[in-house]
């Protein structure tokens, strides 16, 4: 949630640059949200080329970030900066022009709240998933599994593992040692494709997904591995605590933990054996 805004509850990735002091936004994502277009990349191609040939200079000097795309892994995607959205607005036809710059300044007022009061972004997330249909219970294990992930990628860095493919494939080692899934599996089970994981777990399987996550940190901090190979192992060790947790549940209720459900069937309070 950290990276993702929300505009009417519509997801805009975005990333904030301390050093320059600038939020920068995922153009196809504004794009998605102004024009309502079922082809936002289309719509900005073609938006790219008319602005070449008006002489604006816009697409030009819009920078790229690696954010998360569809499929889960990271992609260089064009940006832009507060002032370059004002501009490119300008150029599209949208009934929600306006309220969508009230919207871009009100994000810049909130980071700044954030940065003079940390305890503001937690409050944001909170409201943000609220906004999404969530229940109060199942946010306070989703903002908790927050922070034992941002722990286990701090150590992750620590021991030299690489942001993006290295990242991923941890996770991918850590999630099919407890739930028997990978990522990609786990994904299509639940009836997902460029959605969260996280966001659509039940409160078990994110309890269970944070037991994996801080055991693979713990177990991580005691051997120190000096390699990817080494993080692997302990990876699949901490993922395996969690399984074997998962397994014991699961002989004691008779019921499965992996679920079927997913964000909007767990806002609809819908039961597991209704989306078998």
């Amino acid at each position: 949630m950290n990276n993702i805004k929300l505009f009417e509850s519509k997801k805009i990735r975005s990333h904030w640059d301390a050093e320059k002091g600038k939020w920068y936004f995922s153009v196809v994502d504004i794009i998605a949200v102004l024009t309502e277009s079922p082809r936002p990349r289309k719509y900005w191609s073609a938006l790219k080329t008319k602005l070449q040939e008006e002489g604006s200079e816009l697409s030009h000097i819009l920078g790229q970030l690696k954010m998360e795309a569809e499929d889960g892994k990271l992609r260089e995607t064009d940006v832009a900066d507060t002032e370059q959205l004002l501009r490119l607005i300008q150029s599209i036809p949208s009934p929600k022009a306006e309220p969508f710059k009230q919207w871009l300044a009100r994000v810049g007022y909130d980071r700044i709240e954030e940065t003079q009061d940390p305890e503001k972004s937690i409050d944001r997330a909170m409201e943000n998933y609220l906004k999404l249909g969530y229940s109060k219970e199942w946010i306070n294990q989703r903002l908790k599994s927050i922070e034992i992930r941002k722990d286990l990628t701090d150590e992750w860095e620590n021991r030299g593992v690489k942001k993006g493919q290295e990242f991923a494939t941890l996770t991918d080692i850590i999630t099919q040692a407890w739930s028997g899934k990978t990522v990609k599996k786990y994904k299509q089970f639940k009836g997902l494709k460029k959605e969260n994981l996280r966001d659509n777990m039940t409160n078990l399987e994110l309890v269970l997904n944070m037991l994996a996550e801080a055991t693979t940190t713990e177990i991580s901090k005691e051997k120190k591995p000096a390699t990817l190979d080494e993080s692997k192992d302990i990876a699949r060790q901490g993922g395996t605590v969690a399984g074997n947790t998962r397994k014991e549940i699961e002989s004691k209720t008779g019921k499965k933990i992996v679920s079927r459900q997913n964000a909007k069937s767990l806002r609809a309070g819908r039961k597991p054996k209704e989306l078998e």
